[in-house]
């Protein structure tokens, strides 16, 4: 069995995070259940940050809060001096309701509507990362009629296609993602807002895709935009002062994936911007980086219960869960695949080979299909590992399936960070018929 963070198995052979039981976390706020290890996300958010501070580089390590947003892991990313990347007004909303410090947010998206816009300035976020044509001229009517400045990065595809699903592949020319950099686009983008009364344009920011085990195509992009940014200095004598390489840093889901420690990452990335400002005679801009994925992947584990089984005769062996695709979407879009144990049977032998069914009713409700695990009963509980990313911010109340309760986990202690729904949370917002019917 791999461990994740502070994962261990108990005398009476339960698995433990966090220093706490997980089959007492199931029987006390029930499953489906995310359980967070906030000492691993501790772990990662230091690694990132250290590493650039030994090497005596300035930079921003900003959370990806698409990974998964609520108050609690706002105010842990807050704690441990993380900048936050937010893709939404409710995503903004929620940073400022935490308490997050707001000189350290940067807005990304490609189609923020114009009261998002307005919320990012009247909150006063520290950047919006400027997506495309049209965002220019809403920013600067919204500036103007505010008469308020506002930092910003231009958001450029590089053309450097990382090597992972279609679906999450960003960096390259067909993208719906900023401003092209080979075709003359991100030169336009430059030249609407450089000399701008009320835009103070920072510098670039790129981003190649998720789920990346290697250090080269970083590498490649930051090249890309950093001879860019020399041709600016150049030809309009502008020296950017921020480079945003984005985020896309890979965790371990199976024994398959081989990702790299985030140092490994950070040092490679450095290494590139010191030599390309060298050779192009410009002043080492401060870094950015968004890692999501990689800061709580694997520090979230999904607790389920098993219900029914099924036989299919020479075929395969089915066991239900109480949850499924309404709180894990990624294995029936991505296929993305994952490891488990029975958590309560954590120390016996893996001896049988299931498919775990969500409850949903989707034929393609699978979260893992011939999982190895240890022989199952109804009422034992299933862990799954590494759902701590896109899990809970992908949910849905598909079927009418109330989300999951989650919980931090750490020094032994535990607490709710998000409450389960109830079935009354499921019509608060529905209205009755009014409409009359025809005769």
């Amino acid at each position: 069995m791999h461990f994740y963070g502070t994962q261990q198995v108990n005398e009476q052979g339960n698995l433990m995070i966090g220093g706490v039981d997980t089959v007492e976390l199931a029987k006390q706020y029930r499953t489906p259940l995310f359980v967070y290890d906030t000492a691993l996300i501790r772990k990662r958010a230091r690694g990132f940050i250290d590493t650039f501070e030994k090497l005596g580089v300035t930079a921003q390590v900003a959370y990806a809060s698409k990974a998964f947003a609520c108050v609690a892991v706002y105010q842990l990313a807050a704690q441990e001096n993380l900048s936050l990347d937010v893709v939404s007004g409710g995503e903004l909303f929620t940073a400022i309701k935490a308490g997050f410090p707001a000189e350290r947010i940067h807005f990304h998206g490609n189609n923020k509507s114009i009261a998002e816009l307005e919320l990012a300035f009247d909150t006063k976020i520290g950047c919006i990362v400027v997506d495309n044509f049209y965002e220019i001229a809403v920013l600067k009517e919204i500036a103007q009629r505010k008469n308020q400045k506002m930092n910003v990065l231009l958001r450029v595809t590089p053309g450097v296609e990382a090597h992972t699903h279609d679906f999450i592949t960003t960096g390259q020319a067909d993208s719906k993602f900023g401003f092209d950099l080979n075709n003359g686009q991100a030169d336009e983008a430059f030249k609407q807002v450089v000399n701008d009364e009320f835009i103070n344009l920072l510098g670039l920011h790129c981003h190649i895709g998720s789920q990346i085990f290697e250090t080269e195509g970083f590498s490649l992009a930051a090249g890309k935009v950093m001879q860019k940014m020399g041709a600016w200095k150049q030809e309009h004598d502008f020296e950017a002062t921020v480079l945003n390489l984005g985020g896309g840093f890979g965790i371990r889901y199976t024994a398959e994936d081989k990702p790299l420690e985030p140092h490994e990452y950070v040092a490679d990335m450095i290494k590139t911007v010191q030599a390309e400002s060298e050779k192009l005679s410009l002043t080492m801009p401060e870094i950015w980086i968004e890692p999501g994925r990689s800061l709580v992947g694997d520090a979230g584990t999904s607790l389920y219960t098993i219900g029914s089984q099924k036989t299919v005769p020479g075929l395969r062996e089915y066991i239900a869960v109480d949850g499924g695709m309404s709180d894990n979407i990624r294995p029936a879009l991505y296929d993305a695949k994952y490891e488990a144990v029975i958590a309560n049977k954590a120390n016996n032998a893996k001896t049988s080979t299931y498919t775990v069914a969500g409850k949903l009713c989707e034929s393609g409700d699978k979260l893992i299909i011939d999982a190895a695990l240890q022989k199952v009963e109804t009422g034992d509980i299933l862990a799954m590992f590494c759902t701590g990313a896109y899990g809970y911010s992908m949910a849905s109340n598909y079927n009418r399936v109330p989300r999951p309760a989650v919980v931090f986990v750490e020094n032994g202690e535990h607490q709710l960070a998000i409450q389960r729904e109830s079935y009354e949370n499921l019509v608060v917002n529905d209205l009755p018929l009014t409409l009359k019917k025809g005769e």
